[in-house]
């Protein structure tokens, strides 16, 4: 199949979109082999890798007293990150295709890493895509540094939004807006409340909706960038000039984390030919609040787990919450109701002995070692989200989002860099977009098989 080079940050490319994922998931080595092939290499600018003039990976390690102090390590460490991947994705790329970085909004000190590396980059970076909230400073932030910006939403209501409170003061910079399937793609998923996670709906419509929005507003050249749920392009040939929808791009994030130039280690990339249909699945553990999508492993078992080893209580006898409870170690007194003082007896005699409890006038029982675990990892925060229901960190002027911290959830920091440099999958958070189980199924990635990112790309030109 044909498929025409379009204009994108400056440049004719081919329409194809390296995604940027999140913590080491994809890298300058990475992106400039996608740029180099002739399309869009992204660096994930999240907690980007960085390394000394001998080539040794800088551990982000934090030795601030407080979680303040921890934050502004982190930014440092992600600055520095975001520059060296940029620069190497530029020298690699030889000129070809254009790079960009990707961050989350939602991630702690957003603006400021973005400030850093597009100065500390300067020239080298040709956008920046942006997602995980709404993502409205993008616009000013990116045009400042005379740079595209690429909002990722995943409704034509959320992008209307945007364009009315900034994008509309910065449209000349705006190189595209990125549609992220809330139900097919990888890692956050922008499912608002009014839509069911069981229900998925059909990409066309919500994008030709998109369409209509943008073109209402003169953006009928601006092409959208369709993501998540894209594996081969012959399933979407219908879109590519199709008035409704066109011009459009498509990003790929899932194909290229099998790949030779692909970041993340062995261990990960081994287990991605064994996934299975219904081995992804949306799940809301994140500390982000919002809901991800992950392989179904023994890290994310836990966490359902653990939730499923709660009730409710009251520190005084209300209602039916009139049976005594002595809870822990120093046989904390907690009011339940008959049956789940039951329950909560027969989970402690598993050794699930540890009652922790969350903002939602709830307890959880795990074992003491779990909640040791708990506890020093919430005290441990560097302040990686703009706001974490675990650790309760908000980047406001107060340090707290002002509830308790949620021993449902994770150290999402942690789990990342754990897997990203080689840690066990099983044991860890492993966000995939929903189509990861076809590396399973495709007979191109017969007998372990695994592409260049060049071969990759000349693979998905064919449209296959």
């Amino acid at each position: 199949m044909i498929v025409q080079p379009k204009m994108i940050s400056g440049a004719e490319t081919l329409p194809l979109v390296e995604g940027g994922k999140g913590v080491s998931a994809t890298n300058g080595v990475s992106a400039g082999a996608w740029a180099r092939a002739g399309g869009v290499g992204t660096v994930s600018a999240v907690n980007a890798d960085s390394f000394t003039e001998n080539g040794e990976l800088i551990p982000q390690l934090y030795f601030g007293r407080t979680r303040k102090e921890r934050h502004q390590e982190l930014v440092a460490h992600g600055v520095r990150g975001a520059i060296h991947q940029a620069r190497t994705a530029y020298e690699s790329a030889n000129g070809n295709g254009r790079i960009h970085i990707n961050v989350l909004w939602e991630m702690g000190g957003a603006e400021e890493v973005l400030h850093g590396a597009l100065a500390g980059a300067k020239g080298l970076i040709h956008g920046v895509t942006c997602g995980a909230g709404m993502p409205y400073k993008i616009a000013q932030i990116a045009a400042s540094y005379g740079v595209h910006y690429y909002p990722i939403i995943s409704s034509a209501r959320a992008f209307r939004a945007l364009w009315k409170r900034s994008y509309h003061k910065f449209e000349d910079w705006l190189g595209g807006v990125v549609y992220e399937d809330p139900w097919l793609a990888g890692g956050h998923n922008g499912l608002s409340n009014s839509e069911d996670p069981l229900k998925p709906e059909a990409p066309r419509a919500r994008v030709a909706e998109l369409r209509k929005v943008m073109n209402a507003a003169g953006l009928n050249e601006v092409p959208i960038i369709m993501a998540g749920g894209v594996w081969r392009l012959d399933e979407w040939a219908d879109w590519i000039d199709d008035p409704e929808i066109a011009p459009v791009a498509f990003q790929f994030g899932t194909r290229p984390l099998l790949t030779e130039e692909s970041p993340i280690p062995e261990t990960w990339k081994s287990r991605l030919p064994h996934l299975k249909s219904g081995d992804i699945s949306l799940n809301k553990f994140s500390p982000t609040g919002f809901y991800s999508s992950a392989v179904r492993n023994d890290f994310l078992d836990s966490l359902a787990a653990r939730s499923a080893r709660q009730v409710a209580y009251s520190v005084d006898p209300v209602g039916d919450h009139v049976v005594e409870l002595a809870v822990g170690a120093r046989g904390r007194k907690v009011f339940l109701t008959a049956h789940e003082k039951e329950l909560a007896e027969g989970w402690m005699a598993e050794g699930y002995t540890e009652g922790m409890r969350t903002p939602d006038s709830t307890m959880v029982f795990v074992t003491p070692t779990a909640a040791r675990e708990i506890h020093t990892d919430q005290v441990a925060c560097m302040g990686c989200l703009s706001q974490c229901r675990f650790s309760n960190w908000s980047e406001g002027e107060k340090g707290t989002t002002g509830r308790k911290p949620d021993p449902r959830s994770f150290c999402i920091q942690k789990t990342l860099q754990a897997i990203a440099h080689g840690e066990r999958p099983e044991d860890n958070l492993m966000f995939a977009g929903h189509n990861a189980y076809r590396f399973s199924e495709d007979p191109w990635y017969a007998n372990g098989f695994v592409p260049t990112v060049k071969q990759l790309v000349d693979r998905i030109l064919t449209g296959q």
